[in-house]
């Protein structure tokens, strides 16, 4: 098993498409890949799906493959000369128009857009690099001040700031994206501009129970909704790139940590992207600065961190997985990572299955268990013990090749496709012989296992059993 608890997603790209570099990865610690439907074509997602299938196969280990959905990206139009310079203070027009922008114009093709800004609204072009205040709204024309200026180029994104805009988080290019990777058997489907719970049950329409569903926590106005929306969703993942712009910077950390207790407190994954180990795009080790971005996320609870131009395009993904892998690493190492998970009381509802889960975790501490062995159909007993973070390994034991891969992305879990037991007492073994083959267990080892009796019945959790390998 993998010498550390939270998990590693990895961006799939040029640098990394390839069967053997995929097998590398993972090898050297990528728990789940990502496949970015912003770039690339179907035929070359589904060669990589293929070969992140072959891998899993022959390592053994069930891994997730997330699709990420490019959503709706707004852009201003192109320009006659490629571009315009914008000067501080400057008066500008926004125009609903397929003609060319030229100096002192900004021509735009989404209608949306005018319905949604008004006086005094700030628009941020290009990741947050240049800035405007609109200053009046007249039909498909506004005029906006230039705050924060620059060189403003054909095509850049374009963020509208505490807006909810009246479009949906799926185009009609996601629509086809997502019936293509369905029929290919992905994991997740991650959700862009997400900004209400509608946004998630409308895609649940799409995707029902053949894959769970991501939420990109990257506007203001999903943090203002993030009960709902996680309550709709599978998982979340703090997409810091477009929180970052949309929001005062001082306030992305503290989001953060908002997003990864409430997504641990409903016992759902979460992920933190975007920016970790970014100079490793180039340079061949991170910055300080990036080593304790990682281990604060670690330190707070997240069940993943996320790799994205790193391995995407770098030219050290490799490196980049092992630099993360070893960060975990420290960061679990230390006495205070553990007394820090326990700090926030987790909320518990009146099922077995959570008072099982609750009891885990005291039961782990009590004994030093270093073992923990969940059968489950669908993931849930699994997932609800991971949330409570006990400080052992966790093996699910699942007839289902979906949900194990499901579960590669839960903290501290490792999944194993079986059959269910024909009894009490051939789980028993079943988990011993697990216990010794794939958890390194000896003869006096104790272990825990959680079960719900009779098998393949979902939400039946009602057996814990302490168990001493002989």
């Amino acid at each position: 098993m993998r010498n550390r608890f939270a998990k590693i997603v990895a961006t799939v790209g040029p640098a990394s498409a390839a069967p053997s570099n995929l097998a590398l990865l993972h090898d050297v610690g990528v728990d789940a890949f990502r496949l970015n439907f912003s770039h690339g074509d179907h035929d070359g997602h589904r060669k990589v799906i293929k070969a992140l299938r072959e891998v899993e196969a022959k390592s053994d280990r069930s891994l997730s493959i997330i699709a990420d959905m490019q959503g709706p990206k707004l852009r201003v139009g192109p320009f006659k000369d490629g571009g315009i310079t914008l000067t501080y203070g400057q008066e500008v027009t926004l125009e609903l128009s397929d003609e060319l922008g030229e100096d002192g114009i900004i021509r735009l093709q989404h209608p949306e857009l005018f319905k949604a800004i008004a006086p005094e609204q700030r628009l941020k072009f290009d990741d947050g690099k240049l800035m405007v205040t609109i200053l009046s709204v007249d039909g498909t024309r506004a005029q906006a001040r230039v705050d924060v200026p620059g060189e403003l180029k054909d095509r850049k994104g374009l963020n509208v700031i505490d807006a909810v805009l009246p479009m949906s988080a799926m185009t009609a290019k996601d629509r086809i994206d997502m019936e293509f990777v369905l029929g290919e058997g992905v994991d997740f489907i991650a959700l862009s501009f997400v900004q209400t719970a509608q946004d998630v049950i409308d895609a649940r329409k799409i995707i029902g129970d053949q894959a769970g569903i991501i939420v990109k926590i990257e506007k203001p106005s999903a943090v203002e909704q993030l009960d709902a929306i996680l309550d709709a969703a599978d998982a979340a993942m703090v997409a810091r790139g477009d929180l970052g712009v949309e929001l005062p910077l001082e306030q992305v950390p503290v989001v953060q940590r908002q997003i990864i207790r409430k997504a641990r407190a409903l016992g759902k994954p979460v992920i933190v992207a975007t920016h970790m180990l970014e100079s490793m795009i180039d340079s061949p080790t991170p910055t300080r600065a990036e080593a304790s971005d990682v281990a604060t996320a670690i330190y707070q609870g997240t069940d993943a961190v996320m790799l994205s131009a790193e391995t995407a395009v770098g030219r050290h993904p490799a490196t980049a997985v092992a630099i993360m892998d070893r960060i975990i690493s420290s960061a679990e190492s230390d006495p205070e990572y553990w007394s820090g998970l326990g700090a926030n009381p987790l909320p518990h509802k009146p099922t077995t299955e959570d008072a099982i889960s609750q009891s885990i975790r005291t039961i782990v501490e009590t004994l030093e268990c270093t073992g923990v062995l969940g059968y489950t159909l669908t993931g849930s007993t699994v997932r609800r013990i991971s949330r409570e973070r006990p400080r052992a390994r966790i093996v699910g034991l699942t007839p289902s090749a979906k949900t194990a891969s499901q579960l590669a992305l839960s903290w501290g879990v490792e999944a194993l496709v079986t059959e269910d037991p024909s009894g009490f007492n051939d789980m028993l073994l079943r988990a011993e012989q697990v216990a010794i083959s794939h958890m390194g267990k000896t003869s006096g080892d104790q272990v825990l296992v959680a079960a719900g009796i009779p098998f393949g019945r979902p939400g039946r959790t009602d057996t814990l059993k302490i168990t001493t390998i002989s």
